[in-house]
């Protein structure tokens, strides 16, 4: 009879070997998933993707452009 194959991890938190039978999988523990999850709480985790909507950019740019200084030194905000 074939074994059953068990798939094994390191902890992205403390780099130890976990097994996906580990119920905390794939952290070796519940003081691991925790630590990830208040990085991702506080902003240590991005995911960052290109910006495709046209609107988007437009609104980016827009902003952009009020924040910018205005050639007198002043920010157009200000005017």
């Amino acid at each position: 009879m074939p074994r059953k194959k068990t798939r094994s991890l390191r902890c992205p938190i403390c780099r130890t070997l976990v097994t996906s039978a580990n119920q905390d999988f794939p952290f070796c523990s519940d003081r691991c998933r925790t630590i990830d999850l208040g990085k991702w709480a506080s902003g240590k985790y991005v995911i960052s993707t290109a910006i495709n909507d046209p609107e988007e950019l437009e609104n980016i740019a827009e902003e952009q452009s009020r924040r910018r200084p205005a050639p007198d030194g002043h920010s157009s905000e200000e005017q």
